[in-house]
């Protein structure tokens, strides 16, 4: 994790997990993302995502006043899209949410998370959970966790080989506002 050097903890964000906090994840996405180098990201890369270090001997973070701690923060205060309960209570949603936990879905799309404890410690000790984030039940519909659904990129992430064909589960709160629903990340 860039903002705590040495230290290990199991990644949660981007879709292949390989990011154990927002602040890292902010990191990669400004620089693979936007083309910007901050504090943790300073040597750019190629549009294929290959570093430019042989060509470009002095890091130069572009990011000088650390908007990535600033869209860090902004993504821990964004709110999910909520509940559309007049749309859950048709009767094709309700036959939707059966057949969804019928057929196993609501093995690796969990319907509830209980946030960590107000006061817990993480990221090597770089973020404190405040009161605002923790002890909170959430509905992601997502265990968070990598699954092997036979669709992965064949991309090796920090768990080793067995990373390689592994997606993130998609949380599937606000499902109605975005897109892209297959284990394949497809439309």
């Amino acid at each position: 994790m860039s903002e705590s050097p040495g230290s290990n903890r199991g990644g949660r964000f981007g879709w292949t997990n390989q990011h154990a906090s927002l602040l890292s994840f902010s990191a990669d996405a400004y620089l693979n993302e936007i083309g910007i180098t901050s504090r943790f990201q300073p040597t750019e890369n190629s549009s294929l995502g290959r570093s430019l270090a042989v060509f470009d001997q002095t890091p130069d973070p572009e990011d000088t006043t650390n908007d990535i701690d600033v869209f860090a923060n902004f993504m821990r205060s964004t709110k999910a899209p909520p509940r559309h309960t007049v749309l859950a209570g048709t009767e094709d949603a309700v036959a939707g949410s059966n057949l969804f936990n019928a057929i196993g879905c609501g093995i690796c799309q969990v319907p509830n998370i209980t946030t960590a404890a107000v006061g817990t410690v993480i990221n090597g000790g770089a973020f404190t959970v405040p009161g605002a984030l923790g002890n909170k039940v959430i509905h992601p519909y997502s265990d968070f966790l990598l699954h092997d659904v036979g669709t992965g990129d064949g991309i090796v992430q920090n768990g080793g080989q067995a990373s390689a064909n592994k997606r993130r589960t998609q949380p599937l709160w606000g499902v109605r506002t975005h897109d892209r629903h297959m284990h394949d990340v497809r439309r």
